[in-house]
């Protein structure tokens, strides 16, 4: 962050400073809003959630080095006191950003947004300062906090932008003004809160590309008819990606490996070369073409895009990360989250990496399914029987039970168990993994079968 003053914070967002000795102490380094994550010369962001308020840390922070909290309310020590903590970072985020100059890189979807943002900060950064979001650090915080990571020297700002509702990436997308912007699909995420179909998902996702400036770019997914449509919501230059032969910058001769890793010629409007990706699964293809879209908008040649998408390696956790066990079998815990794309590509690669190996699913809920959601489930355990997985374990009450009883009618053979929740999915499955099995953990996060993945990963270490 560039250094800002506590009384230049102070005066921008109408704040009172309480406790403050030195009101001239400049601000230097990112904010946060976790205590533990605190750094000497930054901001402790203090936000009240349903089980933890952020006032009760703020005399901890400060004592590892904040320079002051951002509260509503007097806690003691140094603070800016504001009416609204989560709308005053935003601002301060603009603030800030206003006194720097990166290309903001602004991206979205209903799948695929943190793979993407991963690979393509990493293919910048190897030429140019980039900051990227941290995790999934999406929405009203974690925007703003990725945005006061930024300092002067940054170059490239790459944004990844999340939506749960219609009006939030037109919020997001007022904190940081975006230059280039994408859209990697739309799908069921979020769909309840949105309006129920896919066409509202759409009315929301392009808020993003409605939001760049005239000499802007929109980088639009071919191979998606909802997002083609939003061509006619920008007023920025389109560029097409995809497997589609009609895209600008697209993929030709896909294949994959026996380790599920896709390969293919990336071709562009100046060249083309050859792309082999680290991630696992096809749906990787996808994810690769959109981070090359914006670095060819950027500038980069052919050769440089696919040199750095040859060297990207996962970054984020709970995303088809792979734990190998000492016995042979392979967790693939994609557990972070779920709907009915990313659950079709987890199960799709699951099959791909396995080979001839024995399968078992272990799969919870996909939330935010409204009206359709036992009807999703029930899909989820259809296709689980076509593609001939071996094990399939459903975790908790409700829609996954309903995606069981489809497995188990199929008459594909699958072997069906159902549990009540996570604890009994890690002993049922510890029992039954054999050596050489290939595992896929599924479910949307707040089921916390990350924890199974990672119990599993570790049992056999346990039982020596």
């Amino acid at each position: 962050m560039i250094p800002v003053k506590l009384s230049e914070i102070a005066r921008f967002l109408e704040a009172g400073l309480h406790d403050v000795h030195d009101p001239d102490a400049p601000v230097t380094a990112p904010s946060a809003v976790d205590s533990r994550e605190v750094v000497p010369g930054g901001l402790f962001v203090a936000t009240v959630g349903e089980r933890v308020d952020g006032h009760d840390y703020a005399a901890k922070a400060v004592g590892d080095g904040a320079v002051a909290v951002l509260a509503s309310r007097p806690v003691g020590v140094p603070a800016l006191v504001v009416e609204d903590v989560q709308e005053a970072l935003g601002r301060l985020a603009g603030y800030v950003l206003g006194h720097i100059s990166p290309t903001v890189i602004a991206l979205t979807g209903s799948v695929g947004k943190t793979t993407t943002k991963d690979l393509l900060a990493q293919v910048l950064e190897r030429h140019a300062p980039t900051i990227a979001t941290d995790k999934s650090f999406n929405n009203e915080l974690g925007l703003p906090l990725t945005v006061l990571r930024a300092d002067a020297a940054t170059r490239y700002l790459v944004l990844e932008m999340g939506a749960g509702r219609k009006g939030d990436l037109t919020y997001l997308t007022r904190i940081a003004p975006p230059r280039v912007g994408m859209v990697l699909n739309v799908g069921a995420a979020h769909v309840s809160r949105m309006g129920g179909g896919l066409a509202d998902v759409a009315e929301a996702k392009g808020e993003l590309v409605e939001a760049l400036p005239a000499d802007g770019f929109a980088l639009l997914n071919a191979d998606d008819p909802y997002v083609v449509n939003m061509a006619g919501r920008t007023r920025a230059q389109v560029t097409l990606y995809g497997r589609s032969a009609g895209a600008h910058v697209r993929a030709d001769d896909v294949r994959m490996d026996d380790q599920a890793r896709a390969s293919f010629d990336l071709v562009t409007p100046t060249g083309r070369a050859r792309v082999k990706l680290d991630p696992i699964g096809e749906h990787q293809v996808s994810n690769a073409l959109a981070a090359a879209a914006a670095a060819v908008t950027l500038g980069f040649s052919v050769d440089e895009i696919a040199s750095g998408l040859n060297a990207a390696r996962r970054r984020s956790a709970g995303r088809l990360e792979i734990l190998e066990r000492p016995d042979g079998v392979t967790i693939v815990n994609d557990a972070y989250n779920a709907n009915p794309e990313s659950m079709r590509a987890g199960l799709r690669t699951l099959k791909a990496l396995a080979g001839a190996r024995r399968t078992v699913a272990v799969l919870g809920a996909m939330g935010q399914q409204a009206d359709a959601s036992r009807a999703r489930h029930a899909e989820m355990g259809r296709l689980v029987a076509e593609l001939g997985v071996d094990v399939l374990i459903a975790v908790g009450p409700g829609d996954p039970v309903a995606m069981a009883g489809e497995a188990e009618s199929s008459d594909a053979g699958v072997a069906v168990y159902t549990v009540e929740d996570v604890a009994g999915a890690v002993r049922l499955a510890t029992g039954l993994l054999e050596p050489g099995d290939v595992v896929l953990v599924k479910a949307s996060s707040e089921i916390g079968l990350s924890t199974c993945a990672r119990e599993l990963a570790q049992a056999t270490a346990q039982k020596r």
